[in-house]
């Protein structure tokens, strides 16, 4: 591993940047980094890890990013813009005239005025700390960010600000400004368009625009220089150079100080984001990413991102990869790949579908029709397996409770009967779950019954859809190309497979065993190769988020190329062993980053309290068998004693989400656990992306006597 060059174990927290809470902003903003470093510095640490900083748009989910390359607004503090500081700002175009002055959207009145702009510079600060209090306010009363509401506010302030100063002599020099910075990056012009776009079409996603829905070479270039365009796309590429230069400048100030930053890169791109409108071709858009069941998601997940077209992007030897790595070597030391997993092999999931249940991993060597013919299956013994075959009575019991129009209208849109057999396939036109859920959806419009007897109905639909996508689930063969198939998930729990005889069982998952062992050949082969292209083009040292089912040519792969993988207490356990015991502190690896939790599972405090074997996790980390037994829920006291217990990990990277640690103050941690918990996978809304953090940071700077129990714990790391 490139990183521990520098001779010790490194230690620190992460964070979503958006959670802190200080004196300054509406939440945590760019220049709060140097702040959280200083934190880090005081409490003996040495690394500081962030959540993506993207620009989502109105999505709090850093994980949902409208650009690969662009930064949130909302982190951009409106009070130390260059522009607000009087002394500075009469230094812009002050002895010239007006920058393309003939041109509409600049403005016609250029000439300024020292007293108006001191006067309009003061009142956008006013504006802008009147938002942050406003926004302590909602957060006090929600128990959350508003993240909305702060983005909302600062745009307009923005917007407003930047409609005086085209208005201004500051405009001249700005603009050549913005012009210069904006031709050095090449992602700029394609953002600003697709950002002003989707504003002008009412937040609708870019396949719903009526104009500019398909981007040609020539259009971002015309767009850029559009009289009706040009002023607003200056503005959105002006953000983004104010906001840079703060996160370039609260990084190289934490470097200053020893701490190291961390970001996180996640591997898929929103499929309404400024690349994949202009860029679709390296997207596979009829698929989009999830993750198969598991234990927290009985229906898999569906992530709603499209997959890459690796072919592609190999073709181009990479390029925009390269690029989003470059883009992000300025500002950080070490990166996150968030879902890792995604470059060896992804869960692919029909756009139709509703859920991930029935995804496959792309790629993987399918059965092809006539090794299972050879095998024995014939056509309809291979449409058997692959197409639900749902019994009459079986209907009979979906559609229970529904007016017999209802019902009718349902069947016949959804399936047709196989001959005059009792039997039913869904229609060739049902593809996809979500074709199932429209088809039930359409018969509410033309309801016409009372209120109470339309309950009723749209209660019972719900149950008929639920039970209609439990027979869709049902198939042991998921057809992903004309005679190509793959088994599904719970393909050995479906009706079809059950049906089968003992020797059709043993011929059938001899082929499917074989093609797993071909397809895990491919992964490694596909991860090996993409992972050291991509972690060699940049300094940062990479690190892999490599949890979930992950298969064993994975942590081979990362080992070899010196990219620590993540070791999570509670999932780091020998699940082959009886019991699944934990495996020993001292059994880490030292390429690895170690942690008790992160931003998707539930915090320490919460997981005690609902883990089975804590009393295990209690002699193992803390005092002993002789101290009694493990506590049913977790004091300040007992936390501390388990964060300086785990922190004898042979991991080379400790780094725990903050409010763990913070754990270990009763003070600075929420009543409730669940209140500090950053996200629960598979949902979206709610509380979800917006925790806050109880403390100031203002006021843990204070804390001399918290900062020597964190660096104690920082100590013991490094042994």
């Amino acid at each position: 591993m490139k990183y521990l060059h520098k001779g010790e174990r490194t230690t620190g927290f992460a964070l979503p940047l958006l959670s802190l809470n200080t004196d300054k902003g509406p939440c945590g903003e760019f220049p709060d980094i140097a702040s959280m470093a200083r934190l880090a510095k005081s409490w003996g640490m040495n690394l500081l890890q962030i959540l993506p900083v993207n620009d989502t748009g109105f999505e709090p989910s850093p994980y949902s990013a409208l650009s690969a390359f662009a930064l949130n607004p909302i982190y951009l503090r409106i009070a130390d813009l260059p522009e607000l500081d009087d002394a500075a700002a009469r230094a812009y175009g002050s002895d010239k005239k007006p920058a393309r002055a003939d041109k509409e959207w600049i403005g016609k009145d250029a000439a300024g005025n020292e007293d108006t702009l001191r006067d309009f510079n003061r009142q956008t600060k006013d504006r802008a700390e009147a938002l942050a209090d406003q926004a302590r306010q909602w957060a006090a009363q929600e128990g959350a960010v508003p993240y909305e509401r702060i983005l909302g506010g600062k745009l307009s302030i923005l917007e407003s600000l930047w409609d005086s100063l085209l208005g201004s002599r500051r405009s001249a020099g700005l603009l050549e400004q913005v012009e210069r910075w904006s031709e050095a990056r090449t992602w700029v012009k394609t953002y600003a368009c697709f950002v002003e776009l989707k504003r002008r079409n009412a937040s609708k996603p870019w396949w719903e625009w009526g104009d500019y829905r398909n981007p040609g070479a020539a259009t971002i270039p015309a767009l850029w220089t559009h009289p009706e365009f040009a002023r607003s796309l200056r503005f959105h590429a002006w953000v983004q150079m104010r906001a840079e230069e703060q996160f370039s400048r609260a990084c190289r100030q934490a470097l200053d100080l020893g701490v190291d930053i961390m970001g996180d890169i996640p591997i898929l791109l929103n499929m309404d984001s400024a690349e994949v409108w202009q860029r679709r071709q390296l997207f596979d858009l009829d698929h989009i990413a999830g993750a198969p069941p598991d234990m927290y998601s009985r229906l898999g997940q569906n992530w709603g991102f499209p997959l890459y077209r690796w072919d592609l992007l190999e073709k181009e030897d990479y390029a925009f990869w390269k690029e989003r790595l470059s883009s992000a070597d300025q500002f950080y030391s070490l990166f996150r790949i968030d879902h890792v997993l995604g470059f060896f092999r992804i869960w692919a999931v029909d756009i139709r579908e509703a859920d991930g249940f029935l995804g496959h991993f792309r790629p993987e060597y399918p059965l092809l029709y006539h090794e299972l013919d050879a095998l024995g299956f014939d056509t309809g013994r291979i449409r058997w397996l692959s197409r639900p075959h749902v019994p009459e009575s079986s209907l009979g019991e979906a559609f229970e409770g529904l007016p017999a129009g209802i019902a009718r209208t349902i069947r016949e849109k959804l399936f047709r009967r196989i001959d005059h057999e009792p039997l039913f396939l869904f229609s060739p036109e049902i593809r996809g779950g979500r074709d199932i859920e429209s088809s039930i959806q359409a018969v509410l419009p033309g309801l016409d019954t009372d209120a109470a007897a339309r309950d009723v109905i749209e209660k019972t639909l719900k149950i008929c859809k639920d039970k209609l996508l439990a027979a869709w689930r049902d198939k042991s063969l998921l057809e992903i190309a004309s005679g190509q198939f793959v088994p599904t998930w719970e393909y050995k729990n479906t009706k079809a497979w059950l049906s089968l005889g003992q020797e059709e069982r043993r011929r059938l998952e001899g082929l499917i065993v074989r093609r797993k062992a071909e397809s895990m050949v491919l992964w490694e082969r596909n991860g090996a190769k993409i992972l050291k292209i991509l972690a060699d083009s940049v300094a940062m040292q990479a690190c892999a988020e490599d949890l979930g089912a992950v298969p064993p040519c994975v942590p081979a792969v990362l080992s070899r190329l010196g990219i620590p993988g993540l070791r999570v207490l509670r999932w780091h356990r020998a699940w082959e062993k009886e019991g699944a015991p934990y495996i020993a502190l001292d059994e880490y690896p030292e390429d690895s980053v170690a942690c008790l939790s992160v931003h998707d599972s539930s915090n320490l405090r919460q997981w005690w309290e609902e883990e089975a074997d804590r009393h295990v996790l209690w002699d193992m980390l803390g005092p002993g068998p002789a101290a009694g037994a493990a506590p049913p829920s977790l004091e300040a006291e007992d936390a501390y004693t388990l964060l300086l217990g785990f922190a004898a990990v042979e991991s080379g990277i400790l780094v725990h989400p903050l409010q763990d640690l913070l754990a270990a103050h009763e003070r600075y941690r929420e009543v409730e656990p669940a209140k500090e918990r950053i996200n629960v996978p598979g949902t979206t809304g709610g509380f979800n992306w917006r925790y806050r953090l109880k403390p100031r940071i203002e006021e843990l700077l204070r804390d001399s006597a918290f900062a020597a129990r964190m660096a104690a714990i920082a100590s013991a790391h490094r042994g």
